[in-house]
């Protein structure tokens, strides 16, 4: 452990909530290390929302301005039926329920660089590296990398996303605390032959659904394939070729241009497939190590506030563990803090009822009818849950 009097603290994963975490642990006097197994920050990536209480979260690490730099500000929603007909087009905000226009839409990627360029020069990272074994029974958190590199550690914590090895190293198998939405998916990019700028268009069908999302007036664009089942794919299913079949065959007879949309995943070369779910955990710690995120409280994409939670869950953590120097206590008052907000937003998505991707055809005959009510109501107010947690103030170690 350190020999300078500050407490240390190593962070896995360098995504979101990890670069977040260290930035505000650093500012509380923590000495930080943060490893990432890839080998250097991911770029690109599919848009991601910081909507209510992390807006606030981001404006207080003063990175608010460059993310709003960095806003894609879609402009458009465009919904297509079965057949191809166009059954409503709105704006983008009357979708997201952002009528003042505070939120914010970044590509993940971007969002990465600007926070470790806020860290980078204050806290040690560890690319190309892992947690290979953790041992509480001393002093302190004893880890080995995988690298080989021995050290001791005052805490641990794993903000290493949603199937996290920290999770599973300190509580068990994934499938304990993951709760299945009803709903596969597959993410890719692919050529925009489409000439779709700032925009995003969807296709839906009972129980199917397929987005394309343009960024900006880019040769390439974000697709999305979803499709509900009421289990989950069988485990062995691992192989790309396996999935990429899968999503085929669900995809099978479909019109307007999803039979070029599927075509264009079989030669993909960045595909990312998965089921959308929840992690709910009973408690997120246990000892000397914690998590943070999607690695303790995943809401799934389906809610749109994934990022969010981990901004906020990075900055009520750090502010926890500043103002209690006895781990366990800051641990507890971190859940105390956190948990309703999670519970609530984590609510607002019930298995197979995704508003966007209707499971019935009387569900997707309903979502119609208020999309076309949207085309000419103004958008709804944003969702409580956005914005339910008050943000404790942070008090900075001079």
């Amino acid at each position: 452990m350190s020999t300078t009097g500050k407490r240390t603290v190593l962070i896995s994963g360098a995504s979101v909530s990890g670069p977040a975490l260290a930035y505000w642990l650093h500012r509380a006097g923590f000495a930080v290390t943060v490893v990432e197994k890839a080998a250097a920050l991911r770029a690109g990536g599919y848009p991601i929302d910081i909507r209510g209480t992390a807006v606030e979260v981001v404006r207080r690490m003063g990175i608010l301005p460059q993310l709003r730099d960095e806003h894609i500000d879609s402009h458009r929603f465009t919904f297509f039926d079965a057949d191809g007909g166009e059954v409503a087009a709105v704006s983008a905000r009357a979708v997201t329920g952002d009528a003042e226009g505070r939120d914010l839409e970044v590509r993940r990627g971007d969002l990465a660089a600007v926070l470790y360029a806020l860290v980078r020069d204050d806290v040690e990272f560890r690319f190309g590296d892992s947690v290979e074994h953790l041992d509480q029974s001393g002093g302190g958190a004893d880890v080995t990398f995988r690298s080989g590199l021995r050290r001791t550690y005052d805490l641990v914590i794993g903000a290493d996303g949603m199937h996290s090895r920290t999770r599973e190293t300190l509580f068990g198998p994934e499938k304990r605390f993951h709760r299945y939405l009803g709903y596969w998916f597959a993410l890719f990019t692919m050529p925009n032959t489409f000439g779709l700028a700032r925009e995003v268009v969807m296709w839906n069908a009972p129980g199917r659904a397929a987005a394309l999302y343009a960024v900006g007036a880019h040769d390439e664009l974000h697709a999305f394939l979803t499709f509900h089942r009421p289990h989950p794919p069988l485990d062995g299913l691992r192989h790309q070729d396996a999935q990429r079949e899968l999503v085929a065959e669900a995809f099978a007879g479909a019109g307007w241009e999803v039979p070029a949309i599927v075509g264009a995943l079989r030669a993909a070369d960045d595909p990312f497939f998965d089921t959308a779910g929840q992690i709910r955990m009973p408690r997120w710690s246990r000892g000397r190590v914690a998590l943070v995120g999607d690695a303790a409280y995943a809401p799934s994409f389906l809610t749109g506030q994934g990022t969010s939670l981990a901004l906020a869950g990075a900055y009520m953590l750090a502010h926890a563990l500043a103002a209690h120097p006895d781990h366990a206590s800051a641990f507890a008052a971190y859940e105390r803090g956190l948990r309703d907000f999670v519970a609530a937003n984590q609510a607002l998505v019930d298995v197979g009822g995704a508003t966007l991707f209707p499971t019935t055809a009387r569900a997707l005959q309903r979502r119609n009818a208020a999309l076309r009510g949207l085309s000419t109501m103004p958008a709804a107010p944003p969702r409580p849950a956005h914005s339910a947690l008050t943000l404790p103030e942070f008090a900075a170690r001079p």
